[in-house]
């Protein structure tokens, strides 16, 4: 088995880092001296002072976008800083590069604190088109989306939404599969963090959903110390806020209650949760996407004997990965053409249902609900669902 660690270390002490700027401009003579810089560039910045909007047109800022964190939740690796986290931003701002064709640069903040993180990306926010919130723990992660969404470019936090989103398209398909309803569905989302309540939140909305579709009925959070209901006293605000979409039965108990006859369970907590036999105790071929990395809540081989219908895990040496760069990429194309101020919901749904038909009703198997994370006609594919869904002033 190849140790991609070791070999991942070398491939960056190689490169020193996996992103670089080309010049867009050969400069050859005196003339494309002139041209690009002094005396000529004058004219662009006078264009810009007259008429601000001609920045999008006279510059990078469109179709460029700044990948940002503050080292605080890296991966499954924790607060492990800014140094340590600009190797996932580089990687990032690759895949917005080769599955978008869209210019990205990683900054890391050298600060946790939510008010210097928001006044920080206020500032640099005209060179950009997009900001992509990236390994920021909760709750900030959500005071700092919420409080940039005046900004005028759109502010999407990834570890919520493209999570989310992925997840969604995978049960929809997982749906026409097995010919079920997905808001008759029992659904259970073990991990209350930034990922579980963005799903959660994704499931329950159905105000701009693009299909018409109805939300899901019976959606149940889980933490580390249960179901999530209104007579638990430990609830953060966050997972208060949460009850006013999920659980209307107000059930308690614990995970293993929760997913007793329930169709889909959705983990985005830790490892090795679920046995066998709780498997067995859900509904009939039931959805598993157990998304803990890189040890999902259950192994698939488990999951499937104890008569899981589709599994779904968040590696890449099993079928039916559920990774971010099915969505991300291509929700920035998309808002990018359209100059979006914002990311709405409409969007969101619009993603999930262009990355489901990526896969042929005629090809979907057990094994293949999701498609493939090189297939590089997904991401377009959602830029154009995007902006067909985008509504401006919304």
């Amino acid at each position: 088995m190849r140790d991609y660690y070791a070999e991942s270390l070398a491939l960056h002490q190689k490169l020193r880092g996996k992103i670089s700027i080309s010049a867009k401009i050969n400069l050859r003579t005196t003339d494309d001296l002139a041209l690009a810089y002094s005396p000529g560039v004058a004219e662009p910045c006078r264009a810009i002072a007259e008429n601000p909007s001609s920045v999008w047109d006279l510059t990078i800022k469109n179709n460029t976008v700044a990948v940002i964190t503050d080292g605080s939740a890296v991966l499954g690796l924790g607060n492990i800083g800014t140094e340590a986290a600009l190797p996932v931003m580089e990687g990032k701002c690759l895949l917005l590069r080769k599955f978008a064709d869209i210019d990205a640069f990683p900054i890391c903040l050298d600060t946790q604190d939510t008010d210097e993180i928001v006044e920080t990306i206020r500032r640099i926010a005209p060179v950009f088109g997009g900001i992509n919130l990236e390994d920021i723990a909760a709750p900030r992660c959500f005071d700092v989306e919420e409080r940039l969404q005046d900004l005028g470019i759109p502010v999407f936090h990834d570890d919520q939404h493209g999570t989310a989103i992925v997840v969604l398209a995978a049960l929809y398909n997982a749906c026409k599969l097995y010919k079920k309803d997905i808001h008759e569905m029992k659904i259970v989302i073990n991990g209350a963090g930034a990922a579980g309540i963005a799903i959660a939140r994704l499931l329950t909305d159905s105000e701009f959903d693009p299909e018409n579709r109805q939300p899901v009925k019976d959606v149940l959070v889980c933490d580390s110390q249960g179901i999530i209901h209104h007579d638990r006293a430990d609830l953060s605000p966050r997972k208060k806020v949460l009850l006013k979409y999920v659980n209307p039965e107000n059930k308690t108990g614990t995970l293993k209650d929760a997913i007793k006859d329930a169709d889909v369970f959705i983990g985005v907590s830790l490892a090795d949760l679920l046995t066998v036999d709780d498997i067995k105790t859900m509904a009939d071929n039931p959805v598993i996407l157990a998304l803990a990395n890189p040890d999902p809540e259950i192994m698939p081989e488990d999951a499937y004997k104890g008569g899981a219908g589709v599994v779904g895990t968040g590696r890449s040496d099993f079928p039916n990965q559920v990774n971010n760069v099915l969505a991300f990429p291509g929700i920035f194309r998309g808002a990018l053409n359209v100059r979006a101020k914002r990311i709405t919901p409409r969007m969101k749904l619009a993603a999930a249902y262009a990355i489901a038909r990526c896969v042929h009703p005629d090809d979907l198997s057990k094994d293949l609900i999701i498609p493939n994370v090189l297939d590089k006609s997904v991401g377009w594919k959602v830029a154009e669902a995007v902006m067909k869904a985008y509504v401006p002033g919304e």
